[in-house]
């Protein structure tokens, strides 16, 4: 039997039917057509003439147009004379006939309209004057007069009287409501939902893409396991967390961890912001709330991801100022929570980086049954990170991923894949087809310290004191006890207003800090102001960033570490979160004690910072030749590296 001719469409494309959905789709030599496009509207290969509503108006009104402006009655030659002039010629007899139009007046010497004018005979016309004694020198000399009506097309009147102004009101119309957010056409949208849905399987990230993270990762393959595979979990009574809250730093990796749950369960991933439900309409967030919750009951299984919870989910203890709108999305959340069935196959997974400030009703069992806690890489989660994001990175030979997670304690996911991005971006600057170690280091610094500034200017008077006062933190730090190795000491100005830095790297991972390795970082960041004042025996302001943070660590030491003499193990203030560091702002009163307590804290603080300045000064004062040879090598060269510094000290002992 002979196979059934297909049908084809204008560009060539044959229709075609998918056997496993019965769905239709174009093809045109083994590749899939788009959407068909507009035809032109003459096909010369083709010989076709395609016709067109919007060519025929564009035809009919050129046509309008010109004849309008452009076709009229042909007159012999016109001269334009003063209107005093126009009715001296009619009293002279010189003119026997005018035509009174609207913008000009015609006169002719010829006393009838149907008398055809002579090759080199002459009109004249003039502009009109509002003047009645015209009709009457007229009559009175016999000349002829006539007015014409000036007739206009009437479709072209329509058009630019009526059609033509409603198109641009309807077109500012449209323009404006769109600007305000669709309001004109879509007013009866507020409550749905801006979930980014996700197809299934279109996620694109997997647990393999996930690293510096094997605990949580652990934690949420459970919640992988149950989608895939609910059957088990049922058959033994087990029920899977119906909410799974993601708490962490920024940039650690709390929303990647949730498109992966999406990518390995293949489902479908509703994802939305917390600040997508808030709207200037009380009970817009709890409609959008249960438009959400309807939509995932309809595409069940599914994963439901709102990323900073803490938008919505604020506590309403603690709130000094009402906020109905949110307080109304915040109930209804925890409405729909407590109404779905976590066997429906609905999870419902949300990302915060502050969860001190969530209300105590949504971490409760049986809405956010489980907290996963994603916290900063370790040495080995850095490494395994560096190698994710430099898989499609071309690396030089040199490169060592180790020694750069070595080099980059503290940092993040999302601050290790910034390095690798500028190290590529600096092997492009440098001209260079692969990336160095090098690069790797320059990227590192950029992130810490800032741009380097090489065309800043800086007279050589700052120069000497700023390489005496990084001397002064470099030598502090060696001679210190615990502190961090130096691995750099620069005087190139980087970053906003930093004329020079000493880096220092740690040999681990720190989770804890004694009381002595607390003072000795007071030590070393003292250790510039002592060195200026011992060489020019006055002091500068390059010192103000490093006197911040040392004051900074002796408040902290006495209010919240309790390792001050009085009040030993006694905390005075509360911490902040340990995601986003201080909750107070500056200016803010966050003092909970007595204004006597503020007092010994202000001395105390003022003490501890003397006695460890004083005890630096005896310092360098014993290393004075050893700060000299450091300071003028680094005038010299302007950097010198761990492995130099290192030279000199063992040279100097």
């Amino acid at each position: 039997m002979a196979e059934e001719e297909k049908e084809k469409r204008d560009d060539g494309c044959e229709k075609q039917e998918d056997g496993t959905s019965g769905k239709h789709f174009w093809k045109k030599d083994d590749k899939e057509c788009g959407p068909k496009s507009h035809q032109p509207l003459f096909d010369f290969n083709r010989g076709q003439f395609r016709f067109s509503i919007w060519f025929f108006i564009a035809s009919l009104m050129a046509i309008m147009l010109f004849n309008s402006l452009y076709v009229r009655d042909k007159l012999p030659t016109e001269q334009l004379i003063e209107y005093s002039e126009f009715k001296r010629k009619i009293t002279n007899d010189e003119i026997r006939q005018v035509h009174l139009a609207e913008n000009f007046y015609y006169g002719s010497p010829y006393a009838s309209k149907d008398e055809a004018p002579g090759e080199n005979q002459v009109l004249y016309k003039t502009v009109p004057v509002d003047d009645p004694s015209l009709i009457k020198l007229m009559d009175e000399k016999g000349v002829s007069y006539y007015a014409v009506r000036q007739n206009s097309p009437v479709i072209l009147g329509f058009i630019l009287n009526w059609l033509f102004p409603f198109a641009i009101l309807f077109l500012i119309w449209r323009v404006l409501f769109k600007k305000m957010g669709n309001m004109g056409s879509s007013v009866m949208q507020f409550g749905k939902n801006k979930a980014l849905i996700v197809a299934e399987g279109n996620t694109g990230i997997t647990f393999e893409d996930v690293a510096g993270a094997d605990e949580a990762k652990e934690e949420l393959l459970e919640v992988v396991d149950f989608l895939k595979l609910p059957k088990k979990y049922l058959d033994i009574g087990g029920k899977i967390p119906k909410g799974v809250l993601l708490i962490g730093a920024p940039g650690t990796g709390k929303t990647l961890l949730a498109r992966a749950v999406a990518g390995e369960g293949h489902v479908p991933f509703f994802r939305m912001s917390g600040a997508d439900f808030v709207e200037m309409f009380v009970g817009v967030g709890a409609a959008r709330v249960r438009d959400l919750f309807k939509q995932a009951r309809e595409k069940a299984p599914c994963i439901i991801f709102i990323d900073e919870l803490d938008a919505i989910g604020k506590s309403r203890i603690t709130s000094v100022s009402g906020n109905d709108e949110r307080e109304q999305t915040l109930n209804q959340l925890l409405v729909e929570m407590d109404g779905f069935d976590s066997t429906n196959g609905i999870i419902l997974l949300a990302a915060t980086n502050r969860p001190e400030v969530l209300d105590p009703a949504l971490l409760r069992p049986g809405r956010f049954d489980r907290q996963v806690l994603v916290d900063k890489p370790d040495l080995h989660g850095r490494e395994a990170i560096l190698k994710i994001h430099s898989k499609e990175v071309k690396l030089g030979e040199d490169v060592d991923l180790h020694s750069v997670a070595k080099a980059t304690p503290g940092f993040v996911g999302a601050d290790l894949a910034n390095v690798v991005n500028e190290a590529a971006l600096l092997a492009v600057r440098e001209g260079r087809k692969v990336v160095t170690q090098n690069d790797f280091f320059e990227a590192i610094e950029k992130a810490v310290a800032g741009l380097k500034k090489k065309n800043k200017l800086i007279s050589q008077k700052e120069r000497k004191i700023v390489a005496y006062h990084e001397t002064g933190h470099a030598l502090t730090a060696a001679f210190t006890g615990g502190s961090d190795p130096v691995q750099k000491i620069s005087i190139v100005p980087r970053g906003i207003g930093a004329l020079g830095y000493t880096l220092q790297t740690p040999t681990e991972d720190r989770y804890l800090m004694t009381q002595e390795e607390l003072l000795g970082k007071i030590d070393v960041l003292l250790g510039g102001r002592a060195a200026e004042k011992i060489i020019f025996d006055s002091v500068s302001t390059g010192a103000a960033n490093d006197l911040t943070r040392a004051s900074d660590i002796a408040q902290k030491m006495i209010t919240e570490y309790g390792m001050s003499e009085k009040f030993y193990n006694v905390v005075l203030s509360k911490r902040g979160t340990p995601f986003l560091g201080e909750v107070s702002q500056p200016g803010q009163l966050s003092r909970e004690y007595s204004e006597f307590t503020q007092q010994y804290v202000d001395e105390e603080v003022a003490r501890i910072i003397g006695s460890r300045y004083n005890g630096v000064l005896s310092l360098l004062t014993s290393k004075l030749n050893l700060l000299e040879t450091v300071s003028k090598k680094l005038l010299d060269q302007e950097t010198i590296e761990e492995h130099e510094f290192r030279n000199i000290l063992s040279e100097a002992l």
